[in-house]
């Protein structure tokens, strides 16, 4: 369907840690400028940025990075309904829109409402220490509660809508979206899921002696993960962290009401053509295709 808002109101963003990206902002949002709308740029991580989106001052963020600052961003604009248009900086590009230096090519389509919008499930994440709460966040990718430094497995008694599902001897359990299904979920030998999919994906790191296969769970479904260990256990949420557990933590998971909206150009069958060339060459080991 084709975009119905009007990005009349822009804010570009930017990795701290890539200058280019950094530069790349401030000619795009003077573009933007140029074209009649108004756009200011600045770098992911400031507060000024945060504020921006908080208090509404745009409908479109364009976030300059890799899969990591479209992470970052989605967890920003989810809870304030703001749609995100990525432009790769990065390497594998998985949730970015645009590759580098082509944006110029796709604006007018913008401007022009020949777009659609992907909304993405995000997880809901607390962590409970007997009767109370300690933290709560909300990730796009996974909640991975695993073993610290010590080479030794946890045991990760798991309930599934409260009623008990089994109990993990692995080295880590993750607990993943749709869309996190392509990352640590995938390494650790779990399915591709469509990202379109509101399920919550389970797979367990290195296992013992314990269930080795994938489990999906059913859109709506909630799972949590008792921890029981003698030695040091972690939770990190989106390759954040690590925050360290304790014996009998509980890690409760279930779907956010918030979600993630990206722009996309490209057709509804895009996720597939654009997954396969990154299953047969992976980009960070730096070998020619």
């Amino acid at each position: 369907m084709p975009g119905l808002i009007r990005f009349n109101a822009m804010l570009v963003v930017a990795h701290p840690q890539l200058p280019e990206a950094a530069e790349q902002a401030s000619e795009i949002a003077a573009f933007l400028r140029s074209q009649g709308i108004s756009a200011s740029d600045g770098l992911l991580y400031d507060e000024a940025v945060k504020e921006h989106i908080q208090n509404g001052k745009s409908n479109l963020l364009i976030a300059l990075g890799g899969d990591g600052t479209m992470l970052r961003a989605g967890n920003l604009c989810a809870p304030f309904n703001l749609p995100i248009l990525g432009i790769n900086m990065g390497r594998f590009g998985f949730l970015t829109e645009i590759q580098q230096g082509h944006w110029r090519d796709f604006f007018p389509r913008l401007f022009s409402g020949d777009y659609w919008i992907e909304h993405r499930m995000m997880l809901r994440c607390e962590q409970w220490r007997k009767d109370q709460i300690l933290g709560t966040w909300e990730v796009l990718n996974e909640i991975v509660v695993s073993r610290g430094q010590a080479v030794r497995p946890i045991h990760l008694i798991t309930q599934v809508d409260g009623r008990y599902l089994t109990t993990y001897v692995a080295d880590a359990l993750i607990a993943s979206t749709a869309t996190g299904s392509t990352a640590y979920a995938l390494a650790a030998g779990g399915p591709i899921l469509p990202p379109e999919l509101r399920n919550i994906l389970l797979v367990a790191v290195a296992p013992h002696l314990s269930i080795d296969r994938a489990i999906i769970m059913a859109e709506g479904s909630s799972v949590s993960i008792t921890v029981e260990t003698t030695h040091q256990a972690v939770m990190s949420p989106d390759g954040h962290g690590p925050i360290e557990l304790q014996h009998g933590d509980r890690i409760d998971v279930f779907a956010s009401q918030h979600s993630v909206q990206f722009v996309r150009f490209q057709d509804p069958g895009y996720f597939y053509r654009n997954l396969m060339p990154h299953m047969s060459q992976n980009p960070s080991t730096g070998n020619p295709r």
